[in-house]
């Protein structure tokens, strides 16, 4: 990668396999039996990772945001998305799906929200009957994963990579929900750049379609400048601010060793690096977006 910040000053991605149109279809034929929609956000980037596509699918079912990977965002920012969803009148749950921990609120709360549709059902005499869930999600929030960890067993398909699961399926839970999983579904374009970048940093658009040193350099430069603390740390750095994106990647490279032939610093090497720690939560719990105050 040559040192030029116009390189990587603007970055392009765009990404709609064939599969995606088709999940959309699926997803308003099956509506009709739904009782509730579970959307699941990354909670680093609950905005980003939000389909603008799915309030139109889904019209008026009511839903429950799960906001996954909260292991991995910053705990501050994280209480602060709950409380900005809650004075929407949206029920947002934080999870770390990785570690099983919060799992069983994620059936209290859709009893919650399905409060007065349960009651009323109750009156009628029709208990026992299954609720019956809607999962959606982009590639790669963690879906099919959160389905395994509820229903106890290897259900539903899972991967480290985006666009793993295919088709649809149904799984019973033993607590009375019945699961519809489906594959992740991006929209055709992303209308900011920002989404974009985001979704690339943590892994919900193949690393193949993107320059992996271009990528870098961008979150490097985010690090930079709302946790400077956690990447200076990690990496050994000192403190300096102003560097560009592919200055602290250099230096980074350098750091670690990463010394090729003629004393370059192997850039590329470096940079896959950076994305695999940042999204393992190895530079610190880091969120990439903040909700706007009121």
């Amino acid at each position: 990668m040559a040192n030029n910040e116009e390189s990587y000053s603007k970055i392009n991605i765009n990404w709609f396999p064939g599969h995606m149109a088709k999940t959309r279809r699926m997803i308003q034929e099956q509506l009709g039996i739904i009782d509730i929609v579970i959307e699941i956000l990354d909670a680093r980037l609950p905005v980003s990772s939000q389909n603008p596509e799915i309030a139109s699918l889904i019209k008026n079912k009511p839903r429950l945001l799960i906001l996954n990977k909260a292991d991995l965002a910053d705990d501050t920012v994280s209480s602060r998305w709950v409380a900005y969803y809650k004075q929407r009148g949206i029920r947002a749950v934080l999870l770390d799906c990785a570690h099983a921990k919060n799992l069983n609120l994620i059936a209290d709360n859709i009893r919650v929200v399905l409060k007065d549709k349960l009651q009323k059902q109750a009156e009628k005499g029709m208990t026992g009957r299954s609720i019956k869930v809607m999962v959606l999600g982009i590639p790669n929030v963690g879906k099919s994963s959160l389905i395994n960890k509820l229903a106890g067993r290897a259900s539903a398909v899972t991967g480290d990579r985006p666009g793993v699961t295919r088709g649809k399926q149904w799984i019973r839970l033993k607590n009375g929900l019945e699961l519809l999983d489906t594959p992740g579904i991006l929209w055709p374009k992303f209308e900011e750049e920002k989404i974009g970048l985001n979704l690339a940093f943590v892994g919900s658009i193949k690393d193949e379609i993107i320059d992996v040193e271009t990528l870098a350099c961008k979150l490097l430069e985010f690090l930079n400048r709302y946790y400077a603390a956690q990447l200076h740390q990690r990496y050994k750095l000192q403190p300096i601010g102003g560097l560009s994106g592919y200055e602290l990647l250099t230096a980074i490279g350098k750091k670690r060793g990463f010394v090729v032939s003629g004393g370059e610093i192997d850039t590329l090497r470096a940079a896959n690096i950076v994305l695999d720690e940042f999204r393992s939560g190895k530079i610190g719990k880091i969120s990439l977006e903040i909700p706007e105050v009121d």
